[in-house]
């Protein structure tokens, strides 16, 4: 599953965010916001809810944030109307790109998304075209420093894991979407630390780029994550040291 590209990938997004977080806060308390509005203000019951949390959490988004998020969604009767809406496209030297968003304006989404594939050699497409490169998966990376692996490696895969790979002291643990949270509950009873939890989606396949096409796809990304109704980006750039 080209783990290695993946965690590529996400070091990059974390150094991103670190670089915006306020940002990053504002769009991860839309998405509680969402799951609240939808599914009710207790993450034991709402899985959505309990996911948007974890990932905000991840991000170290302050506990006082996530509640307002949550209590605004509550009481706000009538509130922002959001739409999850997914984009499917293709970057620089054909590499596959789905973005997702919630917004409560399609119009200018739409007319934001396509100017970013636009500038940055790019271009939209039906929705489709690239989403069957991609397999919705759960990804847990935990550092196993100062752990038995092999201990940490049969827990997971009791647990429901499908596929576990070792990049220097980093384990990647995939799932299907529905062990993901047995599998996270089972890694945390082993006070492991999480660098990263989410569902997500992940490329069958990665592309390597050119330098010149590779620096295109890497402006596509960011300029993509910088719009405020973006929530996540996915994508099968193979992105080297």
């Amino acid at each position: 599953m080209a783990g290695h590209s993946k965690w590529k990938n996400i070091q990059r997004r974390k150094n991103a965010q670190d670089a915006k977080r306020g940002k990053i806060f504002m769009k991860l308390a839309r998405e509680i916001y969402v799951a609240a509005k939808m599914g009710g203000e207790d993450p034991e019951v709402n899985a959505a809810l309990r996911l948007a949390i974890d990932k905000a959490k991840m991000s170290n988004m302050p506990n006082d944030n996530i509640e307002r998020a949550v209590q605004k969604a509550v009481g706000d009767e009538d509130g922002a109307h959001y739409e999850e809406i997914t984009y499917e496209g293709y970057g620089p030297g054909g590499v596959a790109v789905m973005v997702k968003l919630l917004t409560d304006n399609k119009n200018r989404s739409a007319a934001e998304v396509r100017h970013a594939f636009t500038k940055n050699a790019g271009n939209l497409g039906e929705n489709g075209c690239v989403a069957f490169m991609f397999k919705r998966k759960g990804l847990l990376i935990i550092n196993v420093e100062g752990f038995d692996e092999e201990s940490l490696l049969l827990q997971a895969i009791e647990a429901g894991a499908e596929d576990v790979e070792i990049e220097d002291n980093d384990m990647l643990i995939y799932t299907e979407p529905g062990a993901f949270e047995s599998v996270q509950k089972a890694l945390q009873s082993e006070n492991v630390q999480f660098l990263s939890s989410e569902l997500t989606m992940v490329p069958e396949t990665t592309t390597l780029l050119s330098e010149e096409d590779r620096n295109k796809m890497l402006n596509l990304i960011d300029m993509l994550e910088d719009y405020d109704d973006v929530q996540d980006v996915y994508h099968n750039l193979d992105i080297e040291d």
